[in-house]
C-alpha cells in the first residue's frame, strides 16, 4: 500500500516539479552560460575574480538603488525640465502607472516626462538626477559594485537620466541604457529598443543584479560568476554617506528639495495655492514693516532663525563697514541687515529685475569691471555700510566657493558672516531657470530657517591697508574663518566652474 501510495504521490507531482524546473531553466537561460558561483556575500568573492581583466555588469535600479520606485525621478524631469503642469499630468497618471506596471508603466513615465522637450537643453540628468539618486543609493551595494576596477552599468531607464550620476559620479567605465527617439530636435516621448552589450571577448564578465531585474536581456556574453540579490536584503542596506561619494556633490539645481515621491508630490500640488498667498503676505511683511515689527510676524508665518553675534561687536553709527558673508540665498543681505538693526546696501552680481523691485534693501548692480567696481565700492562705505557675497552665487551644499579677492582692496573694516539656510519644499535659487521666480520660490515654503553668525571682525593685521597683506591671502582668511564657523568645506571652485557645469553658460543675468 505504500509503495502504491508512493507511485501515486510521484504521478501527481510529477507535473508540478517539471514546472518547477522549467521556471529555473528559464531563469538560468536569461542569464546564458552561468557557473555554479553564486555569492552571499561579495567580500568572500575570489580575488582571481576582481583582476584587471574581469568586468563587472551590474544593473542599476536593482543593486544600487535602495528604494524600488523609480517614479520620483520621472517626476523630477517633468517639473525640472518641463512645467509643473506636466508633473501633474503625471501624478494624475499614477494610478495607471500603477495598474498596468511593467515595460508599459515605463513607458508611460517616459512619454509624460520628455515628450516634446528639447533635447539639445536637457541637462537635468546632469544637474538635478544624480543628488537625488546619491540619496538613494545602498552603502552595501555601492561597496560591492566599487570594488572591481572596470565596470558597466546597466539600466532600464533612458540612458540620458542615469548618465550623469554613473560617469560623473561614480566612474562608470559605460553605462548601457535606452535611447530616447528625436525628431527634429526635440524628445518624441518613446525610447528606441534595448540594444544588447557585447564586451571584450578577452574580458571575464561577474554580473551583479536583484532577482526582480533581467540584467541578461541587456548583453550577448557569458557570465564567470553571478551574484543575485533580494529586495529583501536591500531593505536592511544603510543608505551612502556623504563622505563616501566617490567625487563630491557641490553643484546641484532644480526647485525641488524633496524627494517626490508620490505622496510627497500630491502634498505639493495641494500646498501650491497655499504657498503663493504666503509669498505675498512675506513680501508685504518684509517690505513696508520696520524690523520691530516685521521680524516676529515672519516668525509666525514660518520664517525662524538663530542670530548669533560676539560680544564684542556694537555696530555704530558710522559707515564704512563691508560684511562679507557666503551665499545661500538673495535674501542673505536682508537677515545681515535684520541681525544688525541697520539698513544696508547690498552689492550683486547679477540679480532679476523683479527681485531687485521687492528687496526690502538697497541694491547696487556691479559690473564685473574691475577698476569700476572698486572705485564703485569705496564710494559707497563713505556713505554706508555694505553687504557682498565674494562668492558671486549661490552654493546649496556645505561647501564654500572660492572668494574674489577684490573686497579686501577696498575695505578696511570688515566684518566675516556665516550663514546657512534651510528649507522644506523649494530652493530658492536656480542655474538653470528663471531667476526672477527665486523669491518666489523661497518665499512659497512652509517653513524656513536661517542661521547666521556675525564673526570677529578681521584684525587690522591681516588687512590689506594696514598689515600689508595681499588681497588673496585676506580673502581666504575670510573664507577658511567662514568655513570653520559652519563646518563647510573650502574650496577652489569658482561662479564660472558652477554655471558651466550646470547650465553650460557662465551665468549672467539679461536685463
Amino acid at each position: 500500500m505504500a509503495k502504491k501510495l508512493s507511485n501515486f504521490e510521484s504521478l501527481l507531482f510529477l507535473p508540478i516539479k517539471t514546472i518547477i524546473t522549467n521556471i529555473c531553466c528559464c531563469r538560468l537561460n536569461l542569464f546564458r552560460k552561468v557557473s555554479p558561483f553564486q555569492y552571499s556575500d561579495f567580500s568572500k568573492q575570489p580575488s582571481s575574480l576582481r583582476n584587471q581583466d574581469s568586468v563587472l555588469m551590474f544593473n542599476m535600479e536593482g543593486t544600487l538603488l535602495k528604494s524600488p520606485s523609480i517614479f520620483p525621478y520621472f517626476m523630477l524631469v517633468a517639473f525640472e525640465a518641463g512645467s509643473p503642469l506636466r508633473a501633474l499630468i503625471l501624478l494624475l497618471l499614477y494610478p495607471l502607472i500603477c495598474s498596468v506596471g511593467g515595460e508599459m508603466g515605463l513607458k508611460i513615465m517616459v512619454f509624460v516626462s520628455f515628450v516634446g522637450l528639447k533635447a539639445g537643453s536637457f541637462r537635468v540628468g546632469r544637474s538635478v538626477l544624480p543628488k537625488f539618486f546619491l540619496e538613494d543609493v545602498g552603502l552595501q551595494g555601492f561597496e560591492m559594485v566599487m570594488r572591481h576596477e572596470r565596470k558597466v552599468g546597466f539600466t532600464n531607464l533612458p540612458r540620458i537620466m542615469v548618465e550623469g550620476l554613473m560617469k560623473h559620479y561614480l566612474g562608470i567605465e559605460a553605462v548601457v541604457g535606452r535611447e530616447m527617439v528625436v525628431f527634429h530636435g526635440y524628445f518624441s516621448g518613446l525610447m528606441e529598443e534595448r540594444r544588447p552589450y557585447e564586451p571584450s571577448l578577452n574580458s571575464e564578465i561577474i554580473g551583479f543584479d536583484c532577482f526582480n531585474n533581467s540584467l541578461g536581456q541587456n548583453f550577448q556574453s557569458p557570465f564567470k560568476a553571478l551574484h543575485l540579490i533580494t529586495e529583501a536584503e536591500k531593505r536592511t542596506w544603510q543608505t551612502l554617506p556623504r563622505s563616501k561619494y566617490p567625487k563630491p556633490l557641490i553643484f546641484h539645481d532644480g526647485r525641488l528639495a524633496f524627494r517626490p515621491t508620490p505622496l510627497a508630490s500630491l502634498t505639493m500640488f495641494i500646498w501650491l495655492p497655499f504657498g503663493f498667498l504666503l509669498f505675498i503676505i512675506r513680501t508685504l511683511i518684509g517690505t513696508f514693516l520696520p524690523y520691530q515689527i516685521s521680524i516676529p510676524l515672519l516668525h509666525v508665518t514660518g520664517m525662524g532663525g538663530f542670530f548669533s553675534k560676539p560680544q564684542s561687536f556694537h555696530p555704530d553709527k558710522s559707515k564704512g563697514t563691508l560684511y562679507v558673508c557666503n551665499h545661500k540665498t538673495l535674501f542673505d543681505p536682508c537677515y545681515i541687515s535684520m541681525c544688525t538693526n541697520k539698513p544696508l546696501t547690498a552689492v550683486t552680481y547679477s540679480l532679476s529685475k523683479f527681485s531687485e523691485w521687492i528687496a526690502p534693501i538697497k541694491t547696487i548692480r556691479i559690473t564685473r569691471n574691475k577698476d569700476k567696481d572698486m572705485k564703485l565700492i569705496q564710494e559707497l562705505l563713505t556713505k554706508t555700510d555694505l553687504a557682498i557675497c565674494p562668492e558671486g552665487t549661490t552654493c546649496r551644499e556645505p561647501y564654500l566657493l572660492r572668494f574674489s579677492p577684490m573686497f579686501a582692496e577696498v575695505a578696511k573694516d570688515i566684518v566675516p558672516v556665516a550663514i546657512d539656510m534651510k528649507c522644506t519644499m523649494f530652493y530658492g535659487t536656480t542655474a538653470g531657470g528663471w531667476k526672477g521666480l527665486d523669491p518666489v520660490f523661497q518665499l512659497m515654503n512652509p517653513y524656513v530657517w536661517c542661521e547666521l553668525k556675525i564673526l570677529e571682525k578681521v584684525p587690522q593685521c591681516m588687512v590689506c591697508e594696514t598689515g600689508g597683506q595681499s588681497r588673496v591671502e585676506v580673502a581666504n582668511y575670510v573664507q577658511s574663518e567662514i568655513g570653520k564657523a559652519l563646518n563647510f568645506e573650502c574650496t577652489i571652485m569658482t561662479r564660472k566652474d558652477k554655471y558651466l557645469f550646470l547650465a553650460n553658460n557662465e551665468g549672467f543675468v539679461t536685463s
